[in-house]
């Protein structure tokens, strides 16, 4: 089948940065879905402009601020509905390197079945809480799973087939629709057997210094998405056992 890519790019509180994360993106001739997850009204109108002045642009506009998983969720959804096959997730406030976005595609087209999932490499900026806390996430990874497949799953730079991800979401009866997304959706696409591809990226922190992430509250989000996580994992334990035993290596 025929891979039909897309951008979907979660903004909120970084409207000011959009109109050069879209320019980045239009010379692959890509859809670029834009969602805007309950802005206030400046920031609307500057998503609003830059999605205007941008080629092949869609903005898809959420009433409230639901989170990082609800953006980027409406924004998967949005591209099933247009016919996409696969979308490339990347944050809005410019803090990836956009450089390596054929790589990512090249790994796509080669493994049409597998999300390809960012790992991080920090710039000298980054803050060492912040580096020694995903060490610390990481490590449940590799427990809820029973693997060292994922590198890392906490980086929205990752290219995903989107029929696993829609479904996942519907069978799914909660899942964390804030900043422990990203963690929960990768981990249930691997319980199903989708592969999971770790591949480096350099990060940086916001040009202008806005981060959304709450410490306290995210945090403690994190926290209990991997216990949900933990206790799901245990009745699908023959399951994840059998895929790790037949899962090509």
């Amino acid at each position: 089948m025929e891979q039909k890519f897309g951008f979907v790019i979660p903004v909120y509180r970084h409207g000011a940065a959009l109109a050069d994360v879209i320019k980045e993106l239009e010379r692959y001739g890509f859809p670029i879905i834009a969602v805007d997850d309950g802005n206030d009204e400046e920031n609307k109108e500057l998503i609003k402009k830059a999605v205007e002045n941008g080629r092949n642009c869609i903005l898809v506009e959420r009433e409230k601020n639901g989170g990082k998983g609800a953006a980027v969720s409406s924004g998967v959804l949005k591209a099933a509905e247009m016919g996409l096959t696969h979308v490339f997730q990347l944050d809005s406030d410019g803090q990836h390197d956009t450089s390596k976005i054929p790589r990512f595609l090249e790994l796509s087209k080669e493994n049409p079945d597998s999300v390809i999932c960012g790992c991080p490499e920090y710039d000298e900026n980054a803050p060492k809480s912040r580096v020694k806390g995903r060490e610390f996430a990481n490590m449940w990874i590799h427990i809820v799973t029973l693997s060292r497949s994922i590198k890392d799953a906490m980086v929205g730079f990752r290219v995903y087939p989107v029929a696993p991800f829609v479904r996942t979401l519907k069978r799914t009866l909660y899942i964390n629709k804030r900043m422990g997304f990203d963690i929960e959706i990768l981990v249930r696409l691997f319980w199903v057997n989708v592969p999971i591809i770790s591949e480096p990226v350099k990060i940086s922190y916001p040009k202008d210094g806005i981060s959304n992430f709450r410490m306290f509250w995210d945090n403690a989000g994190i926290s209990e998405t991997y216990t949900r996580l933990y206790l799901g994992m245990i009745p699908r334990l023959p399951l994840i056992i059998y895929h790790s035993l037949t899962r090509k290596k």
